[in-house]
Parts: structure tokens; C-alpha cells; sequence
């Protein structure tokens, strides 16, 4: 019997220790399992990034210059022109067809002057004859008074008289001159649209202001337009090339002329570079795709790349654009999702310290999203807690989540 109760009592011991260990082993504290990196050494770049267009800068759109009939263009887009080329030919714009009454009002015009034109001329045959009258009269009176026969004040009459005889002589063939050109009035509102307005001598030669490319073909069919009627643009690819990009009014103010900018997905197979050239100070509103009003502003990108790597570029052709506002070819550097807000304090990470991990506030230079440039706050190869969980707190025991976790 005492056999018996010594065995049991040692079953249920072991029993007890069993469990009691049991217990002890699920309730123990665990270290809490995170993803961890380690602070490295890398380059970096934060950028803008936004979609852009390309332009020429000083596009020339040539227009016509008089109202009249446009002849059909032979020259196409895409095609080299020298300044001061020949690039269009116009016909002067025909006077409008007579209907019966307006020629048959033209016709009593054309008479009417015709005999005006009449009158002035027996107007200066008269006026003429006085004249004649006027100087013999003249003559005859001076020997009179240089023989003491007629007075001094006999002279000046008859020399005035001489004077207006030659006034009205004058006045009359003005007045024939005048009358020629009302005649000439006249018949021009006879000429009608079957005159002879093709001829040679009235084709106007229009011309290109510079040399350049064509770039786009307005009117390319015959056709009559007013005069100033855009034709044809003109531009120069080569050397006034450039990009413009519709940025954020929030990323525009982080930009400044001479910023390097980075340009592709463009279609090349080259990366081609640039810099900011002028950042406009007007802001407007522009829907997004997704109905969203956003305040946007304009900014020219001039290429430093040669021409040699973008001869496929050419005038509105969409390419991306990446700005950067900040670059250092060794930086400290973090997964931007170790970062958290610290309070106010600014931005924490927490680093593993003999299996702990430790809030430790930093001091982040840049983060392009990404990854962030620490300048302060931890030191290269530091294990740090990526993404950590909302109950992680300082000082708590973690260990790294494997593969198969």
C-alpha cells in the first residue's frame, strides 16, 4: 500500500509540473516579430515628377498679307525652309461682279467725268487766252509809262490784272488734273471680275520669316481668305527646342531656375537632361482626371542634351519630366516606411539594440517616398524596424519575422 500511494504521489507531481511548465511556456513574453533593415550608404535623389510637352520656343506662324486667293501650298510639314524662302503664293482678291444697274451706274459715272473733264479743258483754253490778253496789255503799258504817257497807278492795275490772269490759268489746269482723276475713279468702278487678275505681275510671294522646320500646315487647298489668315507654322527644332511641364503650385515653389532636370519614357532610348529655365508666376485652375480642381503652373525646361540624341523630338510630344530638388551620392539612408511621426517632435524610427527595440528620433534631410536621407540620429549598418506595428513600444523585445512567418 505504501508502495502504491508514493507512485501516485509522484504521477501526480510530474502531473503538476507538467502543466505549471505548460503554463509558463504560453503565458512567457514573446518577442514581438517585425520586418527589419539595416541603415545603409547610397546615393539619392529626390524629385518632382510630372508629365511634359515639348515646344519651340520662337514659333513663327505666317499669315496672309492681303485678302485675295491662296494657292495651293507645296510645301508639307516636317520640311526645311531658309528665311526669306518663297512658302506661299497669293492672288490678289478680284473686284465683285457687276449686276446690271451698278454697271449702268458706272457707265453714267464714266460720262459724267468725261464731260467735266471737257469743260476743264475749255476752262484752260479760256483761262489761257486771258492770259495772253493780260501780258500784251501789260507790255503796251510799260512803254506808255516809260514815256511819262500813263500814270504809276495805271501800271499796277494792269500788272495785277497780268498777276490774276495767270492765277486763273493755274487754277484751271489744276482743275484738269482733277478731273482726269475722277475720270479715272470712274472707270476703275467698271472693272469687273472677269479682268485679267491671274495675270504674273499680280501674284504675291509670301515668305518665311526664318529658317526652321514646318511645323504644322494650316490651309493647304486653294481657297480665298481675308487677309492676316494663319497658313503655316515655322519653328527651329534643332536649337529652340524645349519642354514645358504643368507642376503643383506646392512643387513649383520647391524649384528654381538652373534645377537639373532628368527627362525620358520620352521613346528613346537615351535619358536626356536639362535644367529649369523659367518657372512662371501666374498660377491657374485645372481639372484633374478624376474632377479634382488643382492650382497648376507653368515651367520651361531647356535641354542641355545634344540634338544628336533627340533628332526624333519635335514639336508637342509628350515626355516625363523629373526635377530634382535634392541629390547627394553618399547619403544615409532608411526605407521611408521605418519613419513615423514622433508627436510633435518631428520623425522617429525604432533601432534594434540587444534584441530591444529603441525609439530613436531622427532628423530627415530628404525623402523622395521611398527611401529618406537621415542626417542625424543613427549611424550606417544600425538594424532597424520596418513598418512597425501600432503596439510596438520602446523597449520592447522583437525578433526578426523570417520568410516563412
Amino acid at each position: 500500500m505504501a508502495q502504491k500511494k508514493r507512485s501516485r504521489m509522484v504521477i501526480t507531481l510530474v502531473t503538476a509540473a507538467v502543466i505549471v511548465g505548460a503554463l509558463v511556456y504560453a503565458f512567457w513574453p514573446r518577442p514581438t516579430l517585425v520586418d527589419m533593415a539595416e541603415v545603409t550608404t547610397a546615393p539619392l535623389q529626390v524629385t518632382i515628377n510630372e508629365e511634359g510637352r515639348t515646344q519651340v520656343h520662337e514659333a513663327y506662324i505666317v499669315s496672309t498679307p492681303i485678302a485675295g486667293r491662296l494657292v495651293r501650298l507645296t510645301v508639307h510639314a516636317g520640311d526645311m525652309v531658309a528665311a526669306d524662302s518663297v512658302v506661299a503664293r497669293m492672288l490678289p482678291a478680284p473686284p465683285a461682279a457687276l449686276d446690271a444697274r451698278t454697271r449702268e451706274q458706272a457707265s453714267a459715272g464714266v460720262k459724267a467725268a468725261e464731260a467735266a473733264l471737257r469743260v476743264a479743258e475749255a476752262d484752260v483754253n479760256k483761262a489761257q487766252a486771258d492770259r495772253d490778253l493780260a501780258e500784251a496789255n501789260l507790255e503796251r503799258t510799260k512803254r506808255l509809262f516809260d514815256s511819262g504817257i500813263v500814270s504809276k497807278a495805271a501800271l499796277d492795275t494792269v500788272e495785277r490784272t497780268a498777276r490774276a490772269a495767270n492765277a486763273n490759268l493755274d487754277t484751271a489746269r489744276a482743275a484738269i488734273s482733277m478731273r482726269i482723276a475722277e475720270l479715272n475713279n470712274a472707270r476703275a468702278a467698271l472693272i469687273s471680275f472677269d479682268a485679267d487678275a491671274d495675270s504674273g505681275d499680280n501674284v504675291v510671294s509670301v515668305v518665311a520669316p526664318v529658317s526652321g522646320s514646318v511645323l504644322r500646315i494650316m490651309q493647304r487647298s486653294e481657297i480665298t481668305v481675308p487677309a492676316g489668315t494663319p497658313i503655316l507654322e515655322i519653328g527651329n527644332i534643332e536649337t529652340d527646342l524645349e519642354v514645358v511641364a504643368e507642376l503643383l503650385s506646392t512643387d513649383a515653389v520647391q524649384i528654381a531656375p538652373g534645377d537639373p532636370v532628368i527627362i525620358d519614357n520620352w521613346g528613346g532610348p537615351e535619358v536626356l537632361h536639362g535644367t529649369v529655365s523659367r518657372i512662371e508666376p501666374w498660377g491657374y485652375t485645372k481639372v484633374s482626371a478624376l474632377g479634382v480642381e488643382e492650382q497648376r503652373v507653368k515651367v520651361t525646361i531647356a535641354f542641355t542634351s545634344p540634338y544628336s540624341d533627340r533628332t526624333a523630338l519635335g514639336h508637342g510630344f509628350r515626355v516625363e519630366t523629373r526635377i530634382v530638388t535634392w541629390t547627394d551620392d553618399a547619403a544615409l539612408t532608411v526605407p521611408s516606411g521605418a519613419l513615423f511621426r514622433n508627436g510633435t517632435e518631428g520623425w522617429a524610427l525604432f533601432v534594434v539594440h540587444d534584441g530591444a527595440a529603441v525609439l530613436t528620433p531622427v532628423t530627415v534631410a530628404a525623402n523622395n517616398g521611398l527611401t529618406a536621407a537621415i542626417s542625424e540620429g543613427v549611424a550606417q549598418g544600425d538594424p532597424i524596424v520596418l513598418y512597425p506595428p501600432a503596439g510596438l513600444e520602446d523597449g520592447q523585445t522583437v525578433a526578426k519575422r523570417s520568410a516563412y512567418q
